[in-house]
């Protein structure tokens, strides 16, 4: 017998579930009240230590405004209105506060509710620059800090696509450069021109293997439309006249900087020929040094090719020049860095990069300063007597940290070790201002201040120390204790040993101190409120427990208020996010501190302590591969036995409920969400949020993979839970934001991995959230995330079997 057509429909609807675009809905109160807290204020305090500014953020955008018109072209992602770039974060409101004195003074002459970004001090630290973002344009405003006044600095509109921020001081703080959209620019080109044509792609041969990007350039008249958005003059103002003058010509100008002398610009362009598969990152680079006063070009220092044909590997790097910057301690010297092996980490040379100096007028032969045996990986200059490279490797994280003499070019190895190895991190320096206003090594009679997280068996306890570049003995001065997490924020007085602190416990929230080590006294800088009272019930341990192959975990426990053992095993909601190592030895270092407070954010499971679960957060998930083995070859394995580890000792405690246990991760911990409903029986339920399952849509490396997919088709076919749709039994919710951009997790991930679950009878739930990118923004996108992954806990997690 023939069903009548409606029939047939409802039949379809009734197996298949299909469901159209549903309005955005509220989770329950306590996680609804979580969300709605207003931003603890972000500080920023100047090297001197004599003023701090309080800089009030922005909370979670609406959905309408995510909603505004964006444009996404050439990796960018650009808001078409005022020609900055989208999805970025706001300050509301700027304090100015005397450290000394406690005064504090509210920044006027702003407009009203301003959306303010790009906070910049003055080389001298008298003044601050910053943007104001208005509807249509971006404009540069300058507060004096002593008046605490602010004032509209140019009603030129600024350019910030290619840049975060399109403005820079000059060493006299008199004069600020800045990016302004291209004079003269006419009309946006049409966007729905009639083709002249096909859309050609060709290799003749080369090898240029990339990762997956998403926004590129696709056609013609895409170029054009990334031309008319990116392209900027570079102009200098006098801020005490507001004289303009303008120093170039309209180009895609991606990075400018003055030299310390203030009489010399690095200017980066990008231009022609663009890729269709690569961000315009890659794009040809040419690099000038112009003349500050006039404009005019001074050296052509070189122009680069698109780069495209980078060997795979995270030791690979371009062939030829790159890291181009200016030597901080000198008046006008350039540095740039070369590599020896054509970039190509296979390629066994004994030196892998050379550093180059050229000093002004740049008319002579660049000077070899320094070479490396591993990876460049950076410099911090201090004077003619001591500059401190690093250089490392991926492969075998190795990590060296050289002294060098510029004046002579003597060299002493500081440091030669373990980059996993987190608890023998010596820390970094600190640094001060010079007399160009340059940030450069703090040195008195030879030594340097050293500050780190101090990474240990306790967990992290930050510390000050004092080293001798010379003789490479460590003093220390000061390590935090107790039932506190403080960490070093700036040196006040380095001979009293005065220095600023951020201090936090489990129950209290981070606030702002002036501590005198020698003394032990203590004096509040700032009062923050608890953004959270109804958390301080919340009951937060540090556990630690080994995996079956006795690799050494932690996770972090949160149980709800008034919860007592006597009260039986609970739900559970493990978290995690798998990380690689090298070593057994390292994977099982101590992450974290037990002593901070939890600021939760929108991506957090602690929500559900006050839901009545068991909360793990930041499960250890390693992933090892010793000496020449890889990690990702027993990725399965390893995966389900940390898990598995996490679980027993939940259990163990009396606090985990095994037959009631649920798991969430975001991005790679999505990936690892889908592995675990695969291929182990452990829970009951997962929550996967923006991930990738399918590995041959990223053949060319993903997370820490460095081989492709036709070097180890085995390992990414076996890792692929897509491959193992019809395995997998488990509910799984999959949640991703209609425009992510990260790499390799386009939202075609979710979509074809729900439909293959479908499929199979599988039982799943794909939530797509409109203007979403990968990380998620407006206020009703994550409410109705939140309500989402609670109705899917309590249905398959909290009343299992009921």
């Amino acid at each position: 017998m023939k069903l009548p057509f409606l029939s047939l429909c409802i039949f379809a609807l009734g197996i298949f579930s299909l469901k159209a675009q549903d309005t955005y809905q509220v989770p329950a109160e306590p996680i609804k009240a979580l969300i709605e807290t207003t931003p603890t204020p972000r500080i920023n305090i100047d090297s001197k230590g004599k003023n701090m500014l309080v800089m009030q953020t922005s909370s979670y955008p609406s959905i309408a405004e995510l909603a505004e018109p964006e444009l996404k072209i050439a990796g960018l992602r650009l808001n078409p209105r005022n020609n900055g770039q989208s999805r970025i974060g706001y300050i509301k409101n700027l304090i100015i506060k005397d450290i000394q004195t406690g005064q504090e003074r509210t920044i006027t002459g702003l407009p009203n509710n301003p959306l303010m970004n790009g906070v910049s001090w003055s080389p001298d630290e008298t003044k601050i620059s910053f943007c104001v973002f208005e509807e249509t344009k971006i404009l540069l405003y300058v507060a004096d800090l002593k008046t605490a006044q602010a004032r509209k600095i140019s009603d030129m509109p600024l350019n910030a696509s290619l840049v975060g921020n399109p403005t820079g001081w000059v060493s006299d703080s008199k004069h600020i450069l800045f990016l302004a959209v291209a004079e003269n620019r006419g009309e946006v080109p049409n966007a729905n021109a009639v083709p002249a044509g096909a859309i050609i792609q060709e290799n003749l041969g080369k090898k240029s293997p990339s990762r997956t990007y998403q926004d590129l350039l696709k056609s013609p008249t895409d170029e054009k439309i990334f031309e008319y958005y990116a392209q900027s003059n570079l102009y200098k103002i006098n801020i005490e006249t507001n004289q303009t003058q303008k120093l170039t010509e309209k180009g895609l100008i991606q990075g400018f900087s003055t030299s310390p002398d203030g009489k010399y610009i690095l200017l980066q362009q990008k231009h022609r020929p663009y890729s269709y598969l690569l961000p315009f990152g890659f794009f040809p680079t040419k690099i000038d040094i112009l003349d500050l006063q006039n404009g005019n070009v001074v050296k052509e220092l070189i122009d680069l090719p698109l780069i495209d044909n980078v060997p795979t590997g995270f030791d690979a790097t371009r062939q030829g020049q790159r890291n181009h910057t200016w030597r901080n301690d000198a008046p006008a010297t350039l540095f740039w860095v070369e590599a020896q092996d054509e970039g190509n980490p296979k390629k066994e040379v004994p030196i892998r990069d050379k550093a180059f100096l050229l000093n002004a007028p740049f008319n002579g032969q660049a000077e070899e300063f320094f070479a490396t045996k591993l990876r460049f990986q950076g410099a911090i200059w201090g004077n003619n007597n001591h500059a401190i490279f690093s250089e490392g490797w991926w492969g075998t994280r190795k990590e060296i940290t050289t002294h060098i003499n510029p004046s002579t070019k003597k060299t002493t190895v500081l440091f030669d070790r373990n980059s996993e190895d987190t608890y023998t991190a010596p820390g970094s320096p600190e640094t001060s201002r010079n007399q160009y206003g340059r940030f450069v090594l703090d040195i008195k009679n030879n030594k340097v201040l050293m500050t780190g997280e101090g990474a240990s068996a306790e967990g992290d306890r930050p510390f000050l120390d004092e080293f001798d570049l010379i003789t490479k003995k460590t003093t220390r001065f000061w390590r935090s204790e107790g039932a506190f997490y403080e960490a070093i924020e700036t040196v006040l007085d380095r001979d009293k040993q005065i220095v600023i602190t951020s201090r936090e416990s489990v129950n209290e929230n981070a606030n702002y101190y002036i501590r005198n080590i020698k003394t032990k006294k203590l004096q509040p800088l700032t009062a923050f409120p608890h953004p959270y009272p109804q958390m301080k019930a919340v009951k937060k341990e540090l556990l630690k427990y080994k995996r079956a192959d006795g690799v050494e975990l932690t996770a972090t426990l949160y149980l709800p208020p008034n919860y007592k053992k006597e009260n039986g095993a609970l739900p559970t909601l493990m978290e995690a996010y798998p990380a690689e190592f090298k070593s057994k030895a390292t994977a099982g270092q101590v992450s974290g501190s037990p002593h901070r407070f939890t600021y939760i954010n929108w991506g957090s499971p602690v929500f559900w302590a006050l839901q009545g679960y068991a909360v793990m957060e930041n499960t250890a998930i390693p992933i090892v591969g010793e000496d020449k083995k890889e990690p990702n070859d027993t990725y399965i394995e390893q995966l389900v036995a940390g898990a598995k580890a996490g679980i027993d000792e939940g259990v163990r405690l009396g606090v985990v409920d095994a037959n009631r246990v649920g798991v969430m991760g975001h991005s790679y911990g999505a990936f690892m969400t889908a592995n675990l409903l695969t291929h182990s029986n452990l829970f009951k339920a997962g929550i996967a949020r923006s991930g990738a399952y399918n590995r041959t849509l990223t053949p060319f490396g993903f997370q820490a993979e460095e081989r492709t997919y036709w070097q180890a088709p085995e390992t990414y076919n076996k890792m692929a839970p897509f491959n193992y749709a019809d395995k997998i039994k488990t509910p799984i919710l999959l949640i991703h934001g209609e425009a992510d951009n990260n790499q390799g997790t386009f939202p075609m991930q979710s979509e074809r991995y729900y439909n293959a679950i479908k499929g199979h009878g599988g039982i799943a739930r794909y939530v797509v959230l409109p203007y979403e990118s990968h990380g998620y923004r407006a206020k009703e996108s994550i409410l109705h995330m939140l309500w989402e992954m609670d109705r899917w806990l309590e249905k398959y997690v909290k009343n299992a079997g009921k």
